[in-house]
């Protein structure tokens, strides 16, 4: 299944806004805020990745909300790695 660009372009809006109103005492887990909702918020738009491919984003996503500055490039490599080109 090929997950169009846009939706690709919607991860990385909600991994940017995540990463903006995360701060390090949310719980990684519990009924509360936390950061797995927040990746799983971020990985709505690419629903129906492989498997592979959503667990590589998972980690990336997670990175880039807890420290922006040091993961942002590694998740857009991966994010132009698994979007498909712009039709011509």
């Amino acid at each position: 299944m090929t997950i169009p660009q846009e939706q690709f372009d919607d991860l990385l809006s909600r991994a940017a806004l995540a990463a903006l109103f995360y701060y390090p005492e949310v719980a990684v887990d519990g009924d509360g805020p936390n950061l797995q909702n927040d990746i799983a918020y971020c990985l709505e738009p690419v629903a129906g990745i492989a498997d592979d491919d959503a667990e590589r984003l998972r980690v990336a996503v997670g990175r880039v909300i807890t420290n922006p500055t040091a993961h942002r490039s590694e998740l857009l490599a991966l994010v132009i790695e698994l979007a498909p080109l712009p039709a011509e």
